[in-house]
């Protein structure tokens, strides 16, 4: 199966950051449902925090700042990263923040926490499952990223590198800033770090095998 460098165009990409066919709407939506609530599985599996919020809980300590305020103050500097990048927000930008929030809250809210490793395991499985599946699918949207998957698609485009790769990288190197900045890593957090990336990779590669425009 060939790898995917950049984004695949599918049937249901958009031509406008800003206006959506339904058919684009329909699946940028529940591809950022699956991702919250994927999220909201890896909460409940309580294995540990994801690596971006690693880094937030390690800045915060360090700096007494909220940790709510230093997760807001990484996602402003990420987006800063995007002018050199070239990247443009877009519905997408604004969907991927409201639309995960929702379901991470209600899936961690109505799901109960598994009461065995089995149970966790399961739950971090197929949380990381979704988030990396969901991830390809709104990708492909073309309707704008989220702050921290958009430095990935940028670093991709601009260098030519791959998904996989590039989504390891910065886990990798997220959750070791913020482990030794004093954040707490635990084994969901690895985990996720080393695998979230190949997940989107493979998403988007059974996108460009079955779904992409000829």
């Amino acid at each position: 199966m060939a790898t995917v460098r950049i984004l695949p165009k599918a049937s249901w990409s958009s031509q406008h950051f800003w206006r959506p066919s339904a058919r684009t709407l329909f699946v940028l939506f529940t591809s950022l449902a699956l991702m919250g609530v994927g999220d909201g599985l890896l909460v409940q599996a309580q294995l540990g925090s994801l690596p971006w919020t690693v880094l937030a809980q390690g800045i915060s300590l360090q700096t007494n700042i909220t940790l709510g305020l230093v997760s807001g103050l990484i996602s402003l500097v990420v987006m800063l990263l995007w002018i050199p990048l070239k990247l443009r927000f877009g519905l997408g930008t604004v969907l991927n923040i409201i639309v995960i929030a929702c379901f991470l809250g209600f899936t961690a809210h109505y799901l109960p926490a598994p009461q065995s490793l089995t149970g966790q395991l399961v739950y971090l499985l197929v949380g990381i499952l979704l988030f990396g599946f969901g991830t390809g699918f709104y990708l492909t949207c073309y309707m704008g990223a989220g702050p921290r998957d958009g430095l990935m698609v940028g670093m991709c485009e601009r260098f030519g590198w791959r998904v996989s790769y590039v989504r390891t990288g910065i886990e990798v190197a997220v959750c070791t800033a913020g482990y030794f900045l004093g954040g707490i890593v635990g084994l969901g957090t690895l985990a996720f770090a080393l695998s979230i990336g190949w997940v989107a990779q493979l998403s988007l590669n059974l996108i460009q095998r079955y779904a992409a425009k000829p």
